[in-house]
């Protein structure tokens, strides 16, 4: 990519459309913010493993079963076998952002501006590949990751903390947990936001979480133009998270209401959310139910919030989204 200074996101705001990083990346571009991880940054993260200590950061298959939202049926896993001494399997009704997941830049667009780059929505068609995980799954996701620990913050500051509600988190207090971890971005970063919310969620039995999807509520990025400066930046190229939405749910305030907006016929009301700017304007890679618990207590036991960062999306051409099997080496 073209290694011209990139534009501030105030700067973005005489962009067309208003901050968006269309112009940035290029027309025709469908990698957006993963464009910031470069060769030479990813050389340089690699230099961070020492001691070849290895974190999945995927929950298996049907680990959210039953999804609080309650549109992602769980996967149905089959084994046959041909002989005695063969087997082999497939999956039904495998939804492919049903638990650990990476949204394709397909995923999300915005009412006035369109999907990404300007993909039209009467263009973003069960045929079409445009836009597609399988972008990424070619191009590769590997870096610097960083992680910052809400809870392991709150509760050195004596700030009250609970991962079953909707605490809406300030850009500024993303700075305050990096002081307070001593953490530095360095620009092509990929942000672990761990709230607890997933590791809370997976060890309740069903019934609890039946009980639970009844009142559903997840700390997360508040939806605040502050948000969006903060990330764009610091040059984020991939934010993941440990809930279903990145941000916080529900939204309660939000910089990003249209006016008259009506709710849809079906399935999530997006008005006021991160993911329309994020997604559809900045391009921005999103991870959600990201597993980070395992990752954190190291980090908090050695001192290390950084570490080396793969994500490899399955190549599924036009796919929505996708399982991260994302992998930090410590």
């Amino acid at each position: 990519m073209n290694e011209r200074p990139r534009p501030t996101y105030d700067e973005l705001a005489n962009a067309k459309p208003a901050h968006s990083s269309w112009d940035v990346f290029g027309a025709g571009d469908e990698l957006g913010t993963v464009n910031l991880l470069t060769p030479q940054r990813v050389a340089a993260a690699a230099r961070l493993i020492r001691t070849g200590e290895r974190f999945s950061l995927d929950y298996p298959v049907n680990a959210f079963e039953p999804y609080p939202t309650g549109t992602r049926p769980a996967t149905r896993h089959h084994v046959f076998a041909n002989n005695e001494f063969h087997r082999d399997d497939w999956l039904d009704s495998f939804y492919l952002q049903s638990t650990s997941q990476l949204d394709s830049l397909r995923h999300i667009g915005h009412p006035e501006h369109g999907f990404y780059n300007g993909l039209a929505a009467a263009d973003n068609t069960a045929e079409s590949t445009r836009l597609g995980i399988h972008n990424w799954a070619e191009s590769g996701i590997a870096g610097r990751g960083v992680l910052l620990d809400v809870p392991r913050f709150f509760a050195a500051r004596g700030r009250e903390y609970n991962c079953e509600t909707t605490i809406a988190i300030e850009a500024r207090t993303l700075s305050e947990i990096a002081d307070f971890q001593g953490v530095e971005f360095h620009g092509g970063d990929m942000l672990l936001l761990r709230t607890g919310w997933a590791g809370n969620y997976v060890a309740k039995s069903r019934e609890q979480r039946i009980e639970f999807n009844s009142r559903n509520k997840s700390p997360g990025l508040a939806q605040r133009e502050t948000s969006l400066r903060w990330l764009w930046d610091h040059e984020i190229a991939l934010v993941a998270s440990d809930t279903p939405a990145v941000e916080a749910d529900p939204v309660i305030d939000s910089d990003f209401r249209l006016a008259g907006a009506r709710p849809p016929e079906r399935g999530v009301n997006h008005d006021g959310m991160l993911h329309r700017p994020l997604i559809a304007l900045l391009g921005m890679a999103m991870g959600e139910l990201w597993k980070l618990d395992e990752l954190a207590a190291s980090c908090a036991a050695d001192g290390r919030y950084d570490c080396f960062l793969t994500c490899k999306p399955l190549n599924i051409p036009g796919g929505v989204g996708s399982p991260p099997n994302a992998l930090a080496i410590k």
